[in-house]
């Protein structure tokens, strides 16, 4: 055993150039700590510490060991690099990564370890809009509107640092907190196991009760949260929409699982060698027992609970979930009778990677919020330029949307 940590995996590591001996391990548990092992690089460390704020992090070394690049990680601006003189003890400060943002004033991301009901740790990071907490304490001047951004996988997790979901919705005026929720990995092997067969289950009741401690403590207004995400995120989005329709203002999703019976059944073929795996995380669909678990937690079968407005997007050439997911939800939500905007790329997969598609995706996404959490928003415009986007479905319910189609 070299190094460990009780609340973390292992993020990073320092090996000597040419020895190759471990002089240093990371742990990201809120934030990323080293842990030190040879004693030669502890005043380096110490050192580095008061240079700049941000998470440290040693990309490259000299074979000499004279000289290091060294990285800055921010919450509120680009990394910043410096190259790092250990005989002088001087570090110099050479660029930032993206200079764009150098002079933006952008907000800063709050780490919290909010409990579970049933006592787990959730480490959460919640970013305030730019002059809404007067007094620095962490907490905004009165309850605001919040996005509760889910990430994906489920198996990966959130960090503390610039992130541009935050960023973007937090200059729109709503808070933003991301969960690692139970299922999440970087925690140790139990807490990831603690999310098997929790889909729709207790990993949903992290969330939930991470936006019940955002209201308890002043953060959000109870009455304008929304929850948006995507694969695993748009799942759960669309399950908080389904099954607790009165705890969302209105919810925003790109290719959610709605059917996860059908979600196992059409894995693409690269996905094969992890059906065992995927079946202790999820349900299995080739017993009768867990076909009934994986329907019973399918959103599809609760579209008529759905009580707020809801915005889907989907990738046409989507292998991982199906744009039959989508359709099939959308359908379920028109006979109905309920309001849906569906937004359909015709070029996209599982994750969209052109940015004409994503900016158009986010343009709606801005106004879509506006009009349901009440925030600060730009007019679509010519944000539709390039994108291969189409709307079956509602486009009437998104201001300018029917508009910007027929430019």
């Amino acid at each position: 055993m070299i190094a460990e940590d009780s609340r973390s995996d292992v993020s990073d590591s320092m090996i000597h150039p040419t020895e190759k001996i471990v002089q240093a391990v990371a742990f990201t548990y809120e934030r990323k700590h080293w842990q030190i092992i040879d004693k030669s690089i502890a005043d380096d460390l110490a050192y580095l510490k008061t240079v700049d704020e941000g998470d440290v992090d040693v990309v490259s070394r000299t074979l000499d060991d004279n000289y290091w690049i060294v990285a800055y990680l921010m919450d509120d601006g680009p990394v910043r690099y410096y190259r790092y003189d250990r005989e002088d003890n001087q570090a110099e400060f050479l660029f930032t990564h993206k200079k764009a943002l150098e002079d933006l004033q952008l907000a800063k991301m709050h780490p919290a370890v909010i409990k579970s009901r049933d006592g787990l740790d959730l480490v959460s990071y919640y970013t305030l809009p730019v002059g809404s907490d007067s007094d620095s304490n962490g907490r905004p001047d009165e309850p605001l509107p919040m996005v509760l951004h889910v990430h994906g996988g489920p198996w990966g997790r959130d960090y503390w640092g610039y992130d541009p979901f935050h960023q973007w919705l937090s200059n729109r005026s709503y808070v933003v907190l991301s969960v690692n929720f139970r299922g999440s990995t970087g925690f140790g092997k139990e807490f990831t196991n603690a999310g098997n067969l929790e889909w729709g289950g207790k990993m949903q009741d992290d969330l939930i009760d991470a936006v019940d401690w955002a209201v308890l403590e002043g953060i959000a207004d109870p009455d304008r949260v929304a929850i948006m995400g995507g694969s695993y995120g748009g799942y759960a989005t669309l399950w908080g929409m389904t099954n607790t329709p009165d705890k969302f203002a209105c919810g925003q999703e790109i290719f959610g699982m709605t059917n996860l019976t059908r979600i196992l059944e059409t894995i693409p073929p690269y996905f094969e060698p992890k059906i065992e795996l995927l079946t202790t995380r999820i349900g299995d669909h080739r017993t009768e027992e867990g076909r009934a678990l994986l329907t019973e937690r399918s959103p599809l079968f609760y579209a008529d609970h759905i009580k707020k407005p809801l915005l889907i997007g989907q990738g046409a050439n989507d292998q991982r979930v199906l744009q039959e997911e989508s359709d099939q939800i959308v359908q379920a939500m028109q006979d109905a009778n309920i309001p849906v905007t569906y937004l359909l790329y015709t070029d996209e997969g599982h994750g969209f990677e052109r940015p004409e598609n994503i900016l158009s995706l986010y343009a709606v996404t801005d106004v879509f919020f506006a009009e349901h959490l009440g925030g600060r928003y730009e007019p679509i415009g010519d944000d539709f330029e390039g994108s291969s986007v189409t709307v079956p479905v509602g486009a009437e319910e998104v201001p300018g949307l029917a508009e910007a189609l027929l430019e």
